[in-house]
């Protein structure tokens, strides 16, 4: 048996005072386990593509999921702010996962797998901006 303060202190849930800690925000494990998913793909681009389309995809992703954890600590005003460029950044990362479709980098499959994460990431940032 430990000392009832090291109990308490272990079953404390993780919260800081802005809110939910970031790996607790649904949005934000969303968007982690799209950027988790688009390394491999990009890996995978031609050489000379991969230099910039690729990390030009790789950029943004990461953005979107900093930006979202800068949001969810931020108040009212510079929240909106960051959460209207994180989907803007949103739009940014889905025209040029269909030019990588299009351009044949991605498979078809993948990509619709890869747009159904983005849209699904998209809509609750959407959701979060209205609340």
């Amino acid at each position: 048996m430990g000392c009832s303060r090291c109990r308490l202190l272990g079953n404390r849930k993780r919260v800081n005072r802005y809110g939910p800690m970031p790996d607790k925000l649904l949005v934000f494990q969303k968007m982690y386990d799209l950027v988790k998913d688009i390394y491999p793909v990009v890996n995978r681009f031609p050489k000379n593509h991969r230099q910039v389309l690729g990390k030009q995809i790789e950029e943004i992703s990461l953005t979107i999921l900093l930006q979202i954890i800068e949001a969810n600590k931020s108040r009212n005003g510079q929240r909106l702010i960051l959460q209207r460029n994180i989907s803007d950044q949103t739009d940014s990362l889905r025209i040029l996962i269909r030019l990588s479709k299009d351009l044949k980098f991605v498979s078809i499959k993948k990509y619709l797998e890869l747009c159904s994460k983005l849209n699904e990431v998209g809509k609750m940032i959407y959701g979060w901006r209205k609340k």
